[in-house]
């Protein structure tokens, strides 16, 4: 497997993604990698390996500037990083769109086969990916948070697919159903898997905070997994 750093802008501001791919069969499906709160850190990085290992080119995108990250169990530091993006949807949509933009750019790449990913935060940023009209099969959101921001939904083309535990804090049972109905709406393409017994970030390893609503859960992680195999093979 190769892996490499790619530098990359949103106008003035440097983003540096992660790059996985192997080195056959190319040009190959890439896959859009979109990190949790803390940053484009090592759990995204290593999703985009992941993506590799499946025949794809993984590519973990940077939302908040070149060198720029949380850490682990900082709250208030990675709210900090977060919430511009989380209160100005329009700024995420563009930050999200340069990721696309770059990725289009690298030669290892199928420009008509692109899709998104992403982690807690990360989901939300492709559900605006998607929500922005981007031109991408689909998107996935791995719990991700479903509530629609101050930006207007242009034409929904990607199929959508929302892997979510059901007794996750932070994504209440009303904002899954306002979210079913919105995509319903829209006449999307879209799919929710909901995990019972499964709280807040049930993919990372590290999460052990019951308290405040993120915990791993093997079970549903291979689960989601499986589900993400599966969506990627009929979009691609």
């Amino acid at each position: 497997m190769i892996t490499k750093h790619i530098d990359y802008q949103d106008g003035n501001t440097p983003l540096e993604g992660h790059l996985a791919y192997n080195e056959t069969d190319m040009p190959k499906p890439a896959v859009l990698v979109a990190h949790d709160w803390s940053g484009r850190r090592e759990f995204a990085c290593k999703a985009a390996e992941r993506i590799a290992a499946m025949g794809y080119v993984g590519f973990a995108l940077d939302m908040y500037g070149k060198g720029v990250f949380g850490a682990d169990g900082d709250v208030e530091g990675n709210s900090a990083l977060m919430n511009p993006y989380f209160t100005d949807r329009a700024l995420l949509r563009q930050r999200i769109n340069a990721a696309l933009q770059a990725v289009r750019q690298l030669p290892q790449v199928d420009t008509s086969r692109v899709a998104a990913m992403g982690y807690c935060f990360g989901g939300l940023c492709v559900l605006e990916l998607a929500r922005s009209g981007a031109d991408v099969q689909g998107v996935i959101s791995i719990h991700g948070i479903f509530a629609p921001g101050n930006a207007a939904n242009e034409n929904i083309s990607a199929k959508v697919l929302c892997l979510h535990g059901h007794d996750d804090p932070m994504v209440p049972p009303e904002q899954v159903l306002a979210f079913e109905s919105e995509m319903t709406q829209a006449s999307v393409d879209w799919q929710v898997h909901v995990y019972g017994g499964t709280m807040h970030a049930f993919t990372n390893p590290v999460a052990n905070n019951p308290d405040f609503g993120t915990v791993y859960k093997e079970v549903a992680a291979n689960r989601a997994y499986q589900s993400i195999a599966n969506f990627l093979g009929e979009i691609f």
